[in-house]
């Protein structure tokens, strides 16, 4: 790549934030960015700055359950370092507890859980007598929690100090160079709400759903959730769902005592997580004589959770294509 040749990355949302940090980190010659929303703007389609965010893992042996392991182990190490170098970017490191009354096979298999769960510090199981009634597999370990509004905010600006730049553009399609087929909108609703949890808890139900509360750094309230309803398109909030949210974390959740199982909340929230059937994609396209997309979508809702693994694979990716090339050492 000549130094008149540009690198334009569509989308500001985790991705970018989490990819361009390492990108323009090392010493390669990168230069304008383009985004249709910065990271202080809101919308249902952008749903970065709604998100909770926590990391817990997800154990599966397939490729992609297996590939998004390794994503999400490098961000787990990424996330420590910043946790601790950098308090101001909404990262922080707290116990989370995980809850499932009707595990799925690969929660039952040992080698499968260890291949998830071993890099985590202070992994501890739970035994039957620490476990709430109902739940049959339990987990403590220690895990982070984001602020997302603060931490896109924070990364998009390290960006721009280390030289790089944002644009704002609507545009309507890269030259129509990928079909949409395989994508899924999968609709979230949580509700933020100002009352603190000391733990970020994940509880799976005996009916298949899913129950979370995640406290955000930096006195940002606790995240109450949550649903996930593929290609339902509504972008207005459910009262219902908000009750249903409230009643169940009232229920299991370890707020504070003064809390007396009510809750303060501050708004209710409705993105659409991009998801792709397969896993998200990942691959070079070339759309014309001189021209390359570089695909870095569909991760739905672990965006944060593989953040820094997909950003170092796309800076691979870009290598081995010659997109990218180390500055010579002074």
């Amino acid at each position: 790549m000549t130094e008149s040749e540009t690198i334009v990355v569509v989308g500001c949302h985790w991705t970018v934030n989490s990819t361009e940090y390492p990108t323009i980190s090392e010493p390669f010659s990168v230069s304008p960015y383009c985004s249709k929303r910065p990271p202080s703007d809101t919308s249902v389609n952008y749903a970065s700055p709604w998100a909770g965010a926590h990391y817990r893992p997800v154990p599966g042996s397939s490729p992609q359950a297996l590939r998004e392991a390794g994503q999400a182990l490098r961000t787990y190490e990424f996330m420590k370092r910043v946790a601790v170098d950098e308090p101001a970017s909404g990262v922080q490191f707290i116990k989370g507890i995980e809850y499932l009354e009707a595990p799925p096979p690969e929660y039952l298999d040992e080698q499968s859980v260890r291949n998830s769960y071993s890099h985590l510090d202070g992994l501890r199981y739970l035994s039957a007598k620490e476990r709430p009634a109902g739940v049959v597999w339990g987990v403590e370990y220690d895990t982070y929690v984001v602020n997302s509004p603060v931490y896109c905010a924070y990364m998009l600006r390290k960006f721009i100090l280390k030289g790089g730049s944002m644009r704002k553009y609507t545009l309507a399609s890269l030259k129509e160079a990928f079909s949409l087929a395989s994508n899924v909108r999968n609709r979230g609703q949580t509700c933020l709400v100002r009352n603190l949890s000391s733990a970020t808890i994940t509880r799976q139900n005996s009916d298949g759903s899913w129950s979370f509360c995640i406290p955000r750094p930096l006195d940002g309230g606790t995240i109450i959730g949550g649903t996930k309803q593929p290609h339902n398109w509504d972008p207005h909030p459910s009262p219902e769902i908000r009750a249903t949210l409230l009643a169940n974390a009232a229920k299991w959740f370890p707020f504070t005592p003064e809390s007396e199982g009510k809750f303060d909340v501050i708004h209710d929230i409705v993105g659409r997580r991009p998801a792709r059937e397969g896993g998200m994609r990942l691959e070079v396209e070339k759309v014309g004589s001189e021209q390359f997309i570089v695909h870095a979508y569909g991760a739905g809702g672990r965006g944060f959770e593989i953040s820094r693994g997909v950003a170092e694979d796309t800076t691979a990716l870009m290598l081995d294509h010659g997109f990218l090339h180390p500055k010579a050492a002074l």
